[in-house]
């Protein structure tokens, strides 16, 4: 099934006051620049990420919120900056002052079971702002809490633990290594197995800069009045690919392409579709953006515990006309040529525009999607075990997660969000490329006959 439904669910949540959590002991006092990949002007916003725990009879009458509260205390002892504030100084740049100010912490009761939340976890959660809630005046960028979290028992034992961080300071592989120095310290560690390092200063901009790749990601794309779509009209779902809807899509691969990774068949797919049901002008050029982790691709080894942003998102470019037309394959070819691009020096290309650019934002319109499927998300245990679900709920890109169905597949869930009247071509799209064999058959035939008039 590629699309899942849910009947609506509503439960109250109890809140505790709001608290701020400060580290358990004295920290340094100090300024401290980010690199110029965390500087980049498309990651900076607050972004929500749901770690769901069911029940463990092993934990006895402990109160999941008791115990992370205590080890945020102790985490922020090595992890000081967090606790900190962003100032912004010439040229956009950001700054943390380690002033020890805290983070905010919400202890929270919900009246609703982990089974009520449906066989299948994935975003968007319903009541999601009662179980992350904003507290006022929190959501900015610049002197703002940088981290705020909220745990919330369930009825059954299990509790929800949701966190907004701001995604300047680490992109998830550092917010991982932040989250796995918490959970170690919940189970009774007194120092992270992997210490933090800043060193921020090993990605930051060259003297003097030089852009060597073209950066399409970073294209100025004239914004209409028709291109911006009210937020009441848009819709947010998840879909689901495991090996059947996986094995369906890839009928589609080309011969010399069928050594292809899941990612980027999928991938191809959900762009082909997404652009389908946009109904674009068939001359529009079309992005596809996809975040990399950059880490293995420096010839000396970025060190062991940096926890800063080392992404870049390389963008995929195509008529909107070749997209929905040609077979899958011309997708996939664009996908795989994006993601090959990236390099240290494409990273340092990138730091090099930020300062000469101020800046940008990634351009306008562009979909974004992100491989979260082979991180430890999952693993994060705070004694109580593995998660159920583990992931961001934020619709501004699409976060590939897995999922782990009761025949222990590994499922990726796909959120997209489109307007209302898109998202129904979305998915009768994506279904007709999911049909079975007898159905798929003729889909098959079309792209053939498609790709021999080409």
């Amino acid at each position: 099934m590629a699309q899942q439904t849910s009947t609506p669910l509503t439960f109250t949540v109890r809140r505790h006051p709001t608290e701020l959590i400060v580290p358990a002991k004295p920290t340094p006092r100090e300024l401290k620049p980010l690199s110029d990949i965390d500087d980049q002007g498309g990651i900076r916003f607050n972004i929500t990420q749901f770690h769901i725990y069911p029940g463990n009879p092993k934990m006895g009458y402990k109160n999941p919120a008791s115990v992370i509260r205590e080890a945020l205390a102790k985490t922020l002892v090595f992890y000081y900056p967090f606790a900190g504030r962003l100032k912004e100084g010439p040229g956009k740049k950001l700054t943390v002052d380690c002033s020890a100010q805290g983070v905010l912490f919400i202890e929270a009761e919900a009246d609703v079971t982990l089974k009520q939340f449906g066989v299948t976890l994935q975003p968007p959660f319903p009541c999601s702002e009662e179980l992350l809630y904003d507290v006022p005046g929190s959501n900015g960028i610049v002197d703002s809490p940088m981290l705020l979290m909220q745990v919330t028992r369930l009825l059954c034992g299990g509790f929800i633990v949701a966190i907004r961080h701001n995604h300047n300071m680490c992109d998830v592989h550092g917010y991982i290594q932040f989250m796995t120095a918490l959970t170690e310290m919940a189970q009774g560690a007194s120092t992270p197995s992997t210490l933090p390092v800043w060193q921020r200063e090993l990605l930051c901009a060259r003297d003097p800069p030089r852009v060597t790749y073209p950066h399409r990601e970073f294209d100025e794309v004239p914004v209409t009045d028709d291109m911006i779509i009210p937020f009441d009209d848009m819709v947010h779902k998840s879909f689901f690919f495991g090996p059947t809807e996986i094995s369906a899509i890839r009928r589609f691969v080309p011969t010399h392409l069928k050594k292809c990774t899941t990612f980027d068949v999928v991938t191809a797919c959900i762009w082909r579709c997404h652009t389908i049901a946009l109904q674009p002008n068939p001359e529009d050029d079309m992005r596809l953006l996809v975040i990399v982790n950059a880490r293995s691709k420096f010839k000396t080894p970025l060190p062991v515990g940096y926890y800063g942003n080392v992404i870049c998102s390389p963008a995929a470019v195509s008529k909107a006309r070749d997209l929905c037309n040609k077979p899958l394959g011309h997708a996939l070819e664009l996908v795989r040529k994006a993601k090959s691009q990236v390099s240290e020096e494409y990273v340092r290309s990138v730091a090099d525009l930020m300062a000469i650019r101020g800046r940008p934002t990634s351009a306008f319109g562009s979909y974004i999607v992100s491989d979260l499927t082979r991180t430890s998300l999952l693993e994060l245990d705070f004694g109580w075990g593995n998660a159920v679900y583990a992931g961001p709920d934020n619709p501004l890109a699409g976060f590939y997660t897995r999922y782990i169905n009761h025949k222990g597949e590994s499922i990726i869930v796909v959120p997209v969000q489109l307007s209302r009247y898109a998202m129904k071509r979305f998915a009768e799209e994506l279904d007709r490329m999911l049909a079975p064999d007898d159905k798929g058959d003729l889909v098959i035939q079309e792209h053939l006959a498609t790709l021999s008039r080409l």
